[in-house]
């Protein structure tokens, strides 16, 4: 494998319970890419090629409507829920407008869910295009496949750090939190917006424990590994998957949550498709004991400074916590109006 390649895990292993040899070689191989890039592909995990083409087809229809249907759903009528649609340039990743437009989703909970009722935030119902009746059903089965996914990884997760299979199931997302992203790239920035002086998303890292993320052909990820960014282009059938800065909280940073972002020089539009998944909004982030990661080879805290200068293991408080502090800077209008 090439120094500028990211590894690929078969992680169908981690679906089969019984078979804990085959698992612990998953296990394995999850740590080592963990440890040296913080992003791998991911093979077999359950998602079909058929489900992503009916999310990718529907996907493109939506941003082909008229620029006044898309807005009928605006985050500010998701209010606290944090749902809709954004169009291109209001959202500031590194404090500079992205150049993409996008839609916001999260698991689907009625009014009468207890989360709901007592109004926190970031739980809610989602807002679907009228002109796109088959989105939801699509979405929703889309979102469920890849959670599934998620929450079998996590058990690879946990052996690679030497802890039990079922641990963060069991101490962080038996109520994950799922929030999941359709955006699109324009070929060109629209006017307004300078190119040169923005990204398609700019330099950033994932706040929770695991980001799964499909993307069509086009390309245009790219990571910082080692010190050096590399590119990511698309593998067929694979999904690209890194730790988020709740993991390398949790690990004391001997698992860091790796910076990313996106140059669409593909000369046509891209669609990508992020789902993360969390730790419990309510969840307490502590960062695990040493003695809990006696097993997990070389385990020695410490990684170093951040990209972004933060002080990660200084945070205290929930992942709702940790969550809201992000997305208000991310969306700082919207923030001030709903939240």
């Amino acid at each position: 494998m090439s120094e500028d390649s990211l590894p690929v895990i078969d992680m169908a292993p981690l679906f089969q319970a019984e078979d804990m040899a085959a698992q612990q070689t998953v296990a394995e191989a999850i740590r080592a890419a963990c440890r040296r890039h913080g992003f791998f592909f991911l093979t077999g995990h359950g998602g079909t090629p058929a489900l992503l083409a009916e999310l990718e087809a529907v996907s493109r229809r939506f941003f082909a409507l008229p620029q006044e249907a898309k807005m009928a759903i605006p985050m500010a009528k998701g209010g606290p829920a944090w749902r809709g649609y954004f169009p291109v340039g209001q959202e500031l990743t590194s404090g500079k407008p992205d150049i993409k437009e996008g839609i916001y989703f999260g698991s689907e909970l009625p009014p009468e869910h207890p989360r709901v009722a007592d109004g926190w935030p970031l739980h809610g119902a989602n807002l679907w295009p009228a002109e796109l009746p088959k989105m939801r059903e699509i979405v929703l089965r889309y979102m469920a496949a890849v959670s599934r996914a998620a929450q079998a990884l996590l058990r690879g997760v946990a052996m690679a750090l030497g802890l039990p299979a079922g641990y963060f199931q069991m101490a962080y997302t038996a109520e994950p939190t799922v929030l999941f992203r359709i955006f699109h790239y324009p070929a060109t920035a629209p006017e307004g917006i300078d190119a040169n002086e923005s990204w398609s998303v700019g330099e950033h890292t994932d706040y929770g424990l695991l980001t799964l993320l499909a993307q069509d052909e086009s390309g245009g990820l790219q990571v910082k590994s080692q010190g050096r960014w590399i590119a990511v282009p698309p593998l067929p059938g694979a999904l690209v998957c890194n730790i988020g800065d709740m993991l390398d909280l949790l690990t004391g940073g001997w698992f860091c949550s790796t910076p990313h972002r996106v140059d669409n020089q593909s000369g046509r539009d891209r669609l990508s498709f992020p789902l993360f998944f969390d730790p419990d909004f309510a969840a307490e982030m502590h960062r695990l004991p040493a003695g809990n990661l006696a097993d997990a080879a070389g385990y020695e805290a410490g990684g170093g400074n951040r990209w972004d200068g933060a002080d990660l293991q200084a945070f205290e408080g929930t992942y709702g916590d940790y969550l809201m502090g992000k997305v208000s800077k991310v969306f700082p209008e919207l923030g001030r109006k709903v939240l």
